[in-house]
């Protein structure tokens, strides 16, 4: 294999079920040591310290999202306006959860750490329980190595704006995270219907691999994915809530 087969990820590369092998194990391992190492090594640091952590993993995030983009439009035949905009855009929701976690980390906002946690968790969880990519080759290809890494990041970046205490989960602002929803919402709806580009970035739409691995017929499928979501989310704000409650009491 020469390093253009690999950089390319054109070299024969047949399927394998990686799912909780070896490699899916050490990034899982990775995942949890790196969070509680440097949240422990980090808890007397200052913000900018912290901010400096983060920084660095979302610039290794950029890196490789920005080097498949090149990558595939330099293999590509086809530059039409649809595939360009499928290279280009950030498509399935850990693409999305990707470029969320650059944007957080340039904004420097709470609310947008918060958004930004609470779909990186969520695309986090949803991969590393059956991850369809990256882990499913014999070989690590680029493509193989850019999804394992990105994915391993975001998830890490996702759960460390929590533990560096980034976020600021409260009902009554709540409101800001809702506006980043409905945006992401409008943006993943101008992805299937009006841009053709994905189609379905957040497993809500018939037939998804999800609906599949947990056998329900679709139209009890999307009441319990709506229910799910509402109460996950309800969670990082439920959470802090009830320690906030019980403080104010024994004060």
């Amino acid at each position: 294999m020469s390093f253009r087969n690999w950089l390319l990820s054109n070299y024969p590369n047949p399927r394998i079920d990686g799912q909780f092998g070896l490699l899916h194990i050490i990034s899982l391992l990775f995942i949890v040591a790196f969070i509680v190492t440097s949240t422990i090594l980090l808890r007397k640091t200052s913000e900018k310290t912290k901010r400096k952590v983060v920084f660095v993993l979302a610039g290794i995030i950029l890196f490789f999202e920005i080097a498949r983009r090149v990558i595939n439009l330099c293999k590509t035949t086809d530059y039409g306006i649809n595939n360009i905009l499928k290279i280009l855009l950030p498509r399935p929701g850990c693409a999305i959860s990707c470029w969320l976690v650059i944007i957080a980390v340039i904004v420097n906002k709470k609310y947008f750490y918060n958004f930004t946690s609470i779909i990186g968790i969520l695309c986090g969880l949803i991969f590393f329980i059956y991850p369809g990519t990256g882990y499913n080759n014999e070989y690590i290809l680029f493509e193989n190595a850019y999804s394992i890494i990105t994915h391993t990041l975001f998830f890490t970046v996702s759960i460390c704006f929590i533990t560096y205490k980034f976020t600021d989960f409260k009902y009554k602002t709540m409101w800001k995270e809702l506006i980043c929803l409905v945006t992401l919402i409008v943006y993943v709806f101008l992805e299937i219907y009006v841009l053709k580009i994905e189609p379905d970035p957040f497993y809500f739409m018939p037939g998804n691999d999800v609906q599949k691995i947990v056998g329900f017929e679709y139209n009890l499928y999307l009441p319990c994915y709506i229910v799910f979501a509402i109460i996950f989310v309800n969670l990082f704000y439920f959470i802090p809530h009830l320690k906030n409650k019980k403080a104010h009491k024994l004060d």
